[in-house]
């Protein structure tokens, strides 16, 4: 049988000193759960350049009121809190003034109304490059929430550059892109959830039937099947193309096709679309019913950007207008603002210069014949 090891003495606790009191018991500080804002957040805190900071940081929980000194109180806990996502809650800022070349134009009643708004796009001095050639230079753009933004500008001045670096599809040489809050190239995942693309060059799987394209387009965006057959339903009607849903879409037409793209851009309801010339190749009446669609979207607090050639349509359904010349921005501000007491057009002409006579060619008025 193996011994015991002998039972070590009990050791009495000492007692406190009789001039010394005990300290009283203190509760220790309450642990507040980690804070996130969520994208939807309508918060009042202006938006900042996105931070370099990792979003989970620790950070000192604050003590209650009744907290003892901190010499004598228990270690504070760390509270990993974290840093929250930028949101669409950024105002734009209205100038007293606005300066559109050498003219400047005092704050108007509709400046101040956009300023109000929630800015869903921003863009920072954007620069890209093909070579020697600089085809967006340092191009800056501020779209409020619930506009319609156009872009115009000739050919060759950078408007699809720009929105194809907006959408993604491009990647700048300088500069940011955030929308409602997310970076499009450090956040591309968040930024893309809330955008819409109608590009330039409409790239669809044409053997797809119209149904299965929209279904591809939903699913794709995360939806279930009984959603995207709902939404598809809705929008085939809205854009005319019940009896087009069966075909393939490489038998469409191009306006077909153009509105098929949209469909496909708006089937997950984003806050933003990007159009690069949704109008060309649109008959007049399709194009009035994709105006009246936008114009019910935009009224309901979505946001457009749309370039076009279309001096005479950007100007009756655009609130906002940029003008895009030589990769920069000359003018942007209120329609009322760009344009003046002329037409859009006119102001355009003014701002791009160009030839407005035909010079030369004497020939051909000489005929073949």
């Amino acid at each position: 049988m193996t011994p015991r090891s002998p039972r070590p003495k009990a050791i009495a606790p000492t007692a406190p000193a009789p001039d010394t009191a005990a300290p009283e018991a203190l509760t220790p500080p309450a642990i507040a759960s980690p804070i996130f804002v969520p994208p939807e957040s309508t918060s009042s805190r202006s938006t900042r350049p996105r931070s370099t900071i990792p979003r989970s940081t620790a950070v000192r929980a604050p003590a209650p009121p009744n907290a003892a000194p901190p010499n004598a109180a228990p270690p504070v806990a760390l509270v990993p809190v974290a840093q929250p996502r930028l949101t669409a809650t950024t105002k734009t800022q209205a100038p007293a003034e606005a300066t559109f070349g050498d003219i400047r134009l005092s704050t108007s009643p509709a400046r101040i109304a956009i300023a109000d708004r929630e800015v869903v796009l921003v863009v920072s001095d954007l620069v890209k490059r093909f070579g020697d050639i600089v085809a967006v230079d340092h191009i800056n753009l501020s779209v409020p929430a619930g506009s319609m933004f156009g872009i115009v500008g000739p050919n060759g001045a950078g408007k699809t550059t720009t929105l194809s670096m907006v959408t993604g599809l491009l990647r700048p040489d300088g500069g940011s892109i955030s929308v409602h809050g997310a970076d499009v190239w450090t956040d591309p995942a968040v930024a893309k959830r809330n955008t819409g693309v109608l590009p330039d060059r409409l790239r669809l799987f044409d053997r797809l039937t119209g149904s299965q394209l929209l279904h591809y387009a939903g699913t794709l965006r995360g939806l279930d099947a009984r959603t995207v057959k709902l939404r598809a339903t809705d929008l085939a009607a809205a854009f005319g193309l019940e009896d087009a849903l069966g075909r393939l879409v490489c038998d469409y037409s191009v306006g077909m096709s153009k509105k098929i793209a949209l469909a496909c851009a708006m089937i997950h309801s984003p806050r933003l679309l990007v159009l690069d010339e949704p109008f060309e190749s649109v008959d007049p009446v399709s194009a009035a019913n994709v105006t009246a669609i936008l114009q019910r979207y935009v009224a309901a607090g979505g946001t457009v950007v749309l370039s076009s050639h279309s001096m005479e349509l950007i100007q009756r359904i655009c609130d906002l207008v940029a003008v895009v010349v030589g990769g920069r921005v000359l003018a942007s501000g209120t329609m009322a603002e760009v344009r003046g007491a002329g037409s859009l057009e006119e102001r355009f002409l003014a701002l791009a210069g160009g030839r407005t006579t035909a010079e030369g060619m004497e020939w051909l008025h000489s005929f073949s014949d």
